[in-house]
């Protein structure tokens, strides 16, 4: 079973929830696919067996013996890539987008590319299994096609290791990362928290899974803080038939968990809303 853990927007207590959902699992395959901003293995500390390096773009390099510099090149380039400095042409991989014009139009085909390799994908064991998560680097783009591989990897861990549940922490927003986190998967939880922008957002998550005819549940984190809001939220996922599998209050030990790198379970496992998460990971997994 694949189940998605999203929220529409940052910070409402997405990752947290699916760190105690992990610990009540268990035995599970952890996917951290917020690509751009990983943040599970900050709880969990995997170890990193297996690294593999993930080519989002490329960008021109001059073999300076065959240059002779002609500028060509830089006159050519849209972007202000290159720059010809001493006789040379020299490349700024900031601004270079990769077109390749200038390795077609070089006099002394002095110019090749080649594939950017800051990015990674991580493979390791963590207290509850195995974790799969990448590092995107920043001002890097794809991310969406590295959230994919990332999948990919952690459906062949799963496969090898026989284990049945995928627990995947999707990045927030609506964008291509989470439309590639929630393809293909059973199930979609949908973090809320009662707030006007968080109810605009949870809104936005749930038509965005509903397009792609995945079941939908719904947790509202902080129920507490806005009583009204937060029954706004259960009167409209009534409607909607979206079950509401876990009201948590805004408890002091889901700080306090944190700040000790642990789940709520671990920190608090008598809590109110380590109680509910339990009510919520049964009803996930059986229904």
């Amino acid at each position: 079973m694949k189940i998605a853990i999203i929220s529409g927007k940052g910070g409402t207590g997405k990752s947290t929830i699916t760190s105690a959902l992990t610990a009540i699992a268990q035995d599970v395959i952890a996917v951290d696919c917020d690509v751009d901003a990983a943040n599970l293995y900050l709880i969990f500390h995997p170890t990193e067996e297996t690294t593999i390096p993930f080519s989002t773009s490329s960008h021109a390099v001059v073999n300076a013996e065959d240059c002779i510099g002609c500028s060509t090149c830089s006159d050519a380039c849209h972007f202000g890539a290159i720059e010809c400095i001493d006789g040379l042409a020299v490349v700024d991989e900031r601004a270079c987008e990769g077109c390749q014009l200038c390795t077609r139009i070089c006099p002394t085909q002095a110019i090749h590319m080649e594939a950017s390799k800051d990015s990674y994908i991580y493979i390791g064991n963590f207290r509850y299994g195995k974790m799969v998560r990448a590092r995107l680097t920043p001002g890097e783009e794809n991310s969406g096609m590295l959230v994919t591989q990332l999948r990919k990897k952690a459906e062949e861990t799963a496969k090898e290791k026989g284990d049945s549940l995928l627990l995947l922490d999707g990045p927030p927003g609506i964008g291509c990362p989470v439309i590639a986190s929630i393809t293909g998967v059973d199930k979609v939880v949908v973090v809320c928290e009662p707030s006007l922008s968080g109810i605009a957002d949870m809104k936005r998550a749930c038509q965005l899974a509903s397009s792609q005819e995945i079941p939908i549940y719904l947790i509202i984190n902080k129920c507490d803080l806005d009583q009204e809001n937060s029954d706004s939220v259960r009167a409209w996922a009534a409607e909607k038939q979206y079950p509401v599998i876990a009201m948590l209050p805004f408890e002091s030990d889901m700080v306090a968990a944190q700040m000790q790198a642990k789940t709520i379970m671990e920190y608090a496992p008598q809590s109110i809303c380590s109680n509910e998460l339990r009510k919520a990971f049964k009803q996930l997994t059986l229904s």
